[in-house]
This record gives structure tokens, sequence and C-alpha cells, in this order.
């Protein structure tokens, strides 16, 4: 664990294992079969997503590996990756400080946030469904088995569609960041800016931290109400600047997954209409994820953008077509901003040079 960690990842992986629940009931002959299907499924998925959207891995880039996985797998990958992101960060941020705190200080103060970490990972083990992971790993797309498996049993659904119909969702995630090779570097230098804007120290930070991480497992559990999340860490107006940025692009990546798996057509996912009937009663319009993401990021008032990313990805394709969607990903000069997320023919005017006319 680095000395400048906010969190105890390891501690945060153990709680996580102790506290998750239990997948459901399958043979090891189940267990097998559907992870070989996954593996199809997500196979498969690949050039679908490609026909629709016209994206294509750039020439030379790493192909991403597909790991389906169980749910303590699907923790360890999020500890890791998170203390990749995140732990670089913070030892910059505290050689920005006149001091530090001392070791037994660190040591107590990360102990206590990984309690709590672990046990958000362990509530959010039984949810996840798939998972691009853009850092720590280079690259993989996770599929949990188990969750897969309850959720389709839950919803009554056909199995082989369901996880065709998740895969597409996760394979558009894939292909968005190896097709846009600048997208993940783009994003850990939004994230560096936002750290290199707060003048706050690191104990201060590790304590506004846990709060958060407090009223995320609240919001998880289906707790209601706004909290400030991490926007109580942000003071100055170039890290509102940035945060707006990373909302857009969140925005923008997630409507676009969801643009491709409800537009591959009942050709490809007979049951499409169904799945995703049955989907959304299942989310309430509010998914752990979402509510995650919603309260974490202090957005309960201005994460409206964020559902609406579907509407832009939609409201852009059905103004200037694929091909002119697709104009999005020539750099970060054509991500949308906050305010074009609600306007895409603002967007289309602002990118494409012209009028949009349906």
């Amino acid at each position: 664990m680095s000395s400048a960690s906010l969190v105890d990842w390891n501690l945060a992986g153990r709680t996580a294992r102790k506290l998750m629940a239990a997948g459901p009931s399958t043979t090891r002959e189940e267990a097998a079969a559907v992870v070989r299907d996954l593996h199809d499924k997500a196979a498969v998925a690949v050039a679908h997503v490609e026909g629709l959207t016209g994206l294509h891995p750039a020439p030379g880039g790493i192909v991403p590996e597909v790991a389906v996985v169980d749910r303590p797998g699907w923790v360890d990958a999020n500890t890791s990756g998170m203390a990749a992101l995140l732990d670089p960060l913070v030892q910059a941020l505290t050689e920005k400080q006149d001091t530090r705190p001392g070791p037994l200080a660190t040591a107590i103060g990360s102990r206590a946030t990984g309690v709590q970490a672990g046990g958000l990972l362990a509530f959010l083990s039984s949810r996840v469904l798939g998972q691009y992971e853009v850092f720590g790993t280079g690259g993989r797309l996770l599929l949990v088995a188990p969750n897969i498996v309850a959720t389709e049993r839950k919803l009554g659904v056909d199995p082989g569609d369901f996880r065709l119909w998740v895969c597409l969702h996760e394979v558009t995630h894939q292909l968005q960041f190896t097709a846009v090779p600048w997208l993940k570097g783009h994003l850990e230098a939004e994230i560096a800016q936002f750290v290199d804007a707060t003048d706050l120290s690191s104990e201060v930070l590790r304590e506004r931290l846990q709060d958060v991480l407090r009223s995320v497992a609240d919001a998880v559990r289906g707790g209601e109400g706004e909290s400030e999340g991490l926007l109580a860490l942000v003071r100055a107006p170039e890290q509102r600047a940035v945060l707006d940025r990373v909302t857009a692009v969140m925005s923008l990546v997630e409507g676009h997954a969801e643009y491709v798996m409800d537009g591959v057509g009942p050709d490809v996912v007979p049951t499409v209409k169904t799945l995703r009937k049955r989907f959304a009663q299942r989310r309430k319009g509010r998914g752990p994820l979402d509510r995650v993401l919603r309260r974490m990021l202090g957005l309960e008032q201005k994460m409206k953008q964020y559902a609406e990313g579907r509407v832009f990805v939609g409201g852009v394709i059905d103004l200037v077509g694929m091909e002119g969607f697709n104009r999005v990903w020539d750099g970060p000069h054509n991500l949308p901003r906050v305010e074009e997320l609600t306007a895409p023919a603002t967007w289309v005017e602002r990118v494409l040079g012209r009028p949009a006319i349906a």
C-alpha cells in the first residue's frame, strides 16, 4: 500500500469478500457452460457493435482480454484498478502540501476508509453485470457470470438473448477505448487536473472521502436525499469546469452503449424490447451504479445530464447519421459540452459547422 494511499485497498478487498452475498445456485457443469457461452456471446457482439457504430479498433492496438469472473474476481479487479488510478493522484496531492500526516495517522485513516470501501464493493459485487476496465489493467472486459445468471432468472427472460444484450453494452465500451486511443489519456489528464486544482490536505481529503463513502453506501441501499459527494472537495472554478467535462464524457460513453444495445434490433436480439422493458422496471430508473455515480459525484441535481446521454446520442444520429455522430471521436474538442447533452442540434452546429436539419 502506498504511503499516500487514502484507502487500504487490501483491507477493502478482504472486507468485501467477507461481506458479499453468495451467488445463485448452479452445478459445476452449469457454471462452466455459462462461462463458455459468455465468451461466445462477447465474440459475437464485436461484429454487431462494429457494424452498427462504424468504429474499429485502432491498427496495432492491444486486443483487450475478455474475462468471465465471479464476485470475488470483480472485487479484485476493482480494488487494483482504483488503487492504480487514485494512489498516484493522492501522492501528487500530498507532495503539494507543506506538512504530511504521520505514518500512524495515515495507517489508521486508510484502514477506516478501507473497511467502508469494502462494504460498498461487497454490495455492488452482486449487482454489476459487466464492466470495461479503463484503468489499472490496460483494458479488460469483465463479465460477472453469477450476476448475469441471477438477473436473467429474476427477470424471466431468454438467457441467450440477455447475455448477448449485456455483451453488446460492454463491448461498446471496449470499442470506444480501443477505437479512440486518446480517450483514456484524456480522462486521466482531466482527473489529474482536478487534483492539481485541489488545495485540501490529504488528511481533510481522507475525512471527506469517508463521509462520501458512508453516503454512497446509503445510496446503493436505496437511501434518498442529496449529498455534495465529491463536490465537497470542489472550491475552485477550475475544478467545477473539469467536473462538467468529465460528466459530459461519461454521459456520452454510457449513452452510446445504451443506444447500441437497443439499436441492433430484433434480428440480432429477438426479445430486445422485452429485455429493455423488464430491465428498466428492475432498475426503476436508478440502478445501483447510477445511484453510486450520482451520490459519489454529488450530482443528484446535475446527473440528469448523465441519463440524457442516450438522448444526446440518438438525437445527433437522427440529425446527421452515424457517420456525422462519429465526429465526436475525432478529438477532445469534439466531445459534447454539458449544455449540449440536452441540445444535440447545438453540438451539430458547433462541430459540423452547419444547422442541424432532421
